[in-house]
């Protein structure tokens, strides 16, 4: 399961509760909060065999059907809980958080893209999800807090997707040109262009005030990096992959990112890091074969 404490489950639970009718599945119930450790379950391995392997007398449609449900629950709450600064004292704050890091001023979110495996949601356009190391994805676009909660999500672009044309089709981007921050700024990396909303690197530092302007740049973006890192450790689905209807794997995503943030407002213990994950996904998978074959037998 992802490591989250007691308390935090049944606060997930609080908010979603009435939105969970219990589930009869093979003359079996299923309260509320098992439904929901059953979803938690499923962001942690992405596999719905090892996902009922802990939940013997659920079947494997059923767990389906709960995760889509538990993820659209938790998914209603990203207004509440991924937000941009909304007023003078949180841009105020925002700024100075951002400023500590490496002394840029102006800065409230560190803004980037990540890639989201997934299957091939089939039809015509499939391949426009094939990014370009060549397998299926989301192209996720996220603004990080220096405390690396997520700011703000969109989540729908196809992986072959470039960064710069989600940021600029984004609503961050037009509340931005609008003001809504005031002379607020983004820092992003260089496969952004530098505007009058977000700061990049210098392509060519040649002196050393350009290298040093570099360096600055670089230490006070690295959050959303970290948040990268931080959000897929919690919730390895997202790195091994979703093999989930496209609108259920999108809901899955923004359901995991408001976990995200409520993990950091629960201060919640960071995950470690996960050595060899590729091979620790291919003994996943034997182990779904060896259910598989019980069930079956």
């Amino acid at each position: 399961f992802p490591r989250l404490k007691k308390i935090t489950v049944l606060y997930i639970l609080s908010l979603i509760e009435e939105e969970l009718e219990s589930v009869t599945d093979r003359n079996h119930s299923i309260s509320p909060i098992n439904q929901l450790l059953l979803t938690l379950r499923f962001y942690a391995t992405g596999n719905f065999l090892l996902t009922v392997g802990d939940f013997i007398k659920v079947s494997k449609s059923s767990a389906s059907k709960i995760v889509k449900k538990v993820s659209e629950a938790i998914a209603t709450f990203s207004g509440r809980f991924i937000k941009m600064p909304s007023n003078d004292e949180e841009i105020r704050k925002a700024k100075s958080s951002f400023y500590e890091k490496a002394h840029v001023p102006r800065v409230i979110g560190s803004l980037d893209c990540t890639h989201i495996k997934i299957q091939s949601p089939g039809g015509n356009n499939a391949e426009l999800f094939r990014n370009r190391k060549g397998y299926f994805s989301i192209n996720v676009q996220t603004i990080s807090a220096p405390n690396l909660k997520i700011l703000d999500i969109t989540a729908r672009w196809p992986g072959s997707q470039h960064d710069q044309i989600i940021f600029d089709n984004s609503s961050i981007k037009s509340r931005l040109e609008r003001n809504e921050f005031g002379n607020s700024l983004l820092v992003a990396d260089s496969g952004y262009a530098n505007s009058m909303h977000v700061i990049t690197p210098l392509l060519e530092a040649r002196t050393q005030v350009q290298q040093l302007y570099n360096e600055a740049v670089t230490r006070t973006r690295n959050p959303v990096e970290r948040q990268y890192g931080l959000w897929k450790r919690r919730f390895p689905v997202l790195s091994t992959g979703l093999r989930l209807k496209l609108q259920t794997t999108l809901t899955v995503i923004v359901a995991t990112a408001v976990l995200h943030n409520i993990a950091i407002d629960q201060n919640e213990e960071q995950p470690p890091d996960i050595p060899n994950l590729d091979e620790n996904i291919i003994i996943m998978k034997k182990i779904s074969v060896l259910i598989l074959l019980k069930i079956t037998s």
